[in-house]
């Protein structure tokens, strides 16, 4: 029997703002490409369209990648990590993912740790 949509919505631990955190990978390569945070409501949508869609904690409003840039994301997959709390999206990205115009959100700053002897 397969799950149904609530049900999988269902194992999702939403924090305090009812948000959950959806890491962006590109689905061949696993390159990361960003961060985004998703409600009930979004992760329906993203389930049930095939498309990622998304809670702008800013705007306070959904938006879904790509309707506005056409840089949109197709789901490939989905994993929930295990604790509940993170949701890593497999997707084919089509066009920059960040909205800065480059390919990834984690290609700027680098925070490597610096060990000192």
């Amino acid at each position: 029997m397969t799950e149904s949509v609530d049900d999988k919505i269902a194992r999702v631990a939403f924090n305090a703002d009812g948000l959950v955190a959806a890491i962006v990978q590109q689905w061949d390569t696993r390159e990361v490409l960003m961060l985004g945070w998703m409600d009930a409501e979004a992760l329906r949508r993203t389930l049930t369209q095939g498309r990622v869609t998304y809670w702008s904690r800013s705007r306070q409003k959904y938006w879904r990648k790509g309707d506005t840039s056409g840089h949109y994301q197709e789901v490939r997959g989905m994993r929930l990590d295990c604790d509940g709390d993170a949701i890593l999206v497999s997707v084919e990205q089509h066009g920059p993912a960040c909205h800065t115009g480059t390919r990834a959100c984690f290609d700027a700053d680098d925070l490597s740790p610096v060990v000192e002897g």
